[in-house]
Order: C-alpha cells, then structure tokens, then sequence
C-alpha cells in the first residue's frame, strides 16, 4: 500500500494537520517523543491491572491480550460528530423498536408481517 492509500486522521490527505487537531498538534511538537511512549507504557500497565485484555481461546498462546488501543485519541469536529450521532441515534432507534417487539407483541416474527424502519442516509 503506498503512503498515498492511507489515511490519517489527524493529517488527512493533504500532509498538513486538519483543524480539529491544530492544537494537539502543536503540543505533540512541543513535547519529548519519549513522554507519549511512558504515557503509553502507563496506559498498558493500567489496562492489564484493570483487566482490559481478551484470549483467543482455540490458540496454543492463549494468553491474555490488550485491546488495542491508540494513546493519540481521534478527534470528531462538530461537522463530523453531528453526522455520527445521527446515524447513532438512528440504529438506537431500530434496535429499541427491535427489542420492545421481541419482548412484546412479537410482530416481527410473524411469516407475513415486515418491519418499517424509516432510514435515512445523508452524504
């Protein structure tokens, strides 16, 4: 993959930092890289004591692994959080609607009945 397919969320596409990260930015330029590398190895040691970890049972090295996890969080601006929270709010919506009908009426199971979720999509 050549470095022009990737994109990063905190540079995008044009090399230069996208404005929900200027003044992240600017700190990380201001700061020693070896401080996000201690605040990461906190970040670890915290997540194990904590027990944020999984196992691939099945495997022979089952052992306990970290989620993943970026110690650099993604930054949402207003424009793009209002966009998530839509689509948020929307599945919320099904899934509510979903479970009241699986515990109630369950109109959803019924051979000749379908479900009429409005769903909309903006881009």
């Amino acid at each position: 993959m050549t470095a022009r397919a990737i994109f990063d969320e905190m540079d995008g596409h044009g090399g230069h930092s996208r404005d929900a990260y200027q003044v992240l930015q600017e700190w990380l330029n201001s700061v020693p890289p070896q401080l996000l590398e201690h605040r990461s190895e906190e970040a670890e040691l915290f997540f194990r004591k904590v027990g944020i970890t999984f196992a691939v049972y099945g495997n022979a090295e089952a052992e306990e692994r970290l989620i993943p996890f970026d110690i650099i969080l993604r930054i949402l601006s207003a424009r793009e959080w209002a966009h998530l929270a839509r689509g948020l709010e929307q599945r919320v919506r099904a899934l509510n609607l979903f479970l009241k009908d699986i515990y109630g009426a369950r109109e959803s199971f019924r051979p000749s009945s379908s479900i009429s979720i409005p769903i909309t999509a903006r881009r």
